[in-house]
């Protein structure tokens, strides 16, 4: 019996190491392709590539002290923007969410009618009303009105996604609470929105990556975030591919690892539950 067990694992190991060899390959073999298509495209166009001259717009030695290049000022400023837009986004989500829930018609109206609007006009249409009309008359900076703008947007996206959360919960779950003489205040806070996360945190987390990348919307406004840094750089250097390609990987950085999170989150949930 312990001769088969061993075998059994052996095989599946075997198996593993195939599957593990295989992704590899074939993932060396994509990079591989990506890498001759931009061999070839940047050769027709006759570009230079200067690879060594980015680092320096990342971080750099002056006299000996370190210090950081405009790409990460950039990259600070979108963490700011990425943190204020996720907190005032996920709340205005949440608030339009119950509001599309309340027994209030008028409240319905009003948040049917904000979903309608935002969702369907464009977003940088949104940041230069926000930015060009609402900002002067509320004393708003660029960096607010571009969050708001950001907020506003994603806001809409993400209460559609708490309203289907609250929603799939039985109703048995409501009864349960109102027969333990739960008002809708806490039945909302200890019951269901509780188990409406688990549901909803792969769909938020989509939105949130959403938010990250259109965030890059804000440089229209002069908000010098990444991918305004990256493009004072290349006016100045002339290293389009190279600027771009390093503000595309930082991007790529910054999605990664908030995905790692909620995955760390969703399956903390999951033990829990």
């Amino acid at each position: 019996m312990a001769v088969k067990t061993s075998q059994f694992y052996k095989k599946v190991w075997l198996k593993l190491k195939r599957s593990a060899l295989m992704d590899v390959t074939k993932f060396l073999v994509v990079v591989a392709v990506i890498m001759w298509v931009l061999a070839r495209g940047t050769q027709q166009l006759g570009y230079n590539w200067q690879w060594y001259q980015v680092p320096k717009y990342i971080f750099q030695f002056q006299d000996g002290q370190f210090s950081f290049g405009p790409l990460m000022f950039g990259l600070a400023m979108t963490f700011r923007i990425t943190a204020w837009g996720l907190v005032l986004s996920m709340t205005i989500g949440l608030v339009t969410a119950l509001l599309r829930l309340s027994d209030s018609f008028f409240a319905r109206i009003v948040a049917r009618g904000y979903v309608e609007l935002i969702r369907n006009t464009p977003l940088l249409v949104q940041i230069f009303f926000l930015y060009f009309v609402l900002a002067p008359i509320f004393g708003l900076s660029r960096f607010f009105a571009g969050v708001l703008a950001l907020s506003l947007f994603e806001g809409a996206y993400a209460s559609e996604i708490f309203r289907a959360g609250i929603v799939s919960i039985h109703k048995g779950q409501w009864e349960a609470s109102h027969s333990l003489g739960l008002n809708t205040f806490d039945t909302y806070r200890c019951i269901i929105l509780p188990q409406a996360i688990r549901r909803i945190l792969p769909p938020l987390t989509s939105q949130a990556i959403s938010l990250i990348k259109d965030s890059a919307l804000v440089s229209t406004i002069a908000v010098y975030d990444l991918t305004m840094e990256g493009r004072a750089v290349i006016a100045e250097t002339f290293l389009t591919f190279e600027i771009w390609f390093t503000v595309a990987f930082m991007y790529l950085m910054i999605t990664i690892i908030l995905s790692i999170v909620v995955n760390f989150l969703e399956n903390r949930f999951r033990i829990q539950t």
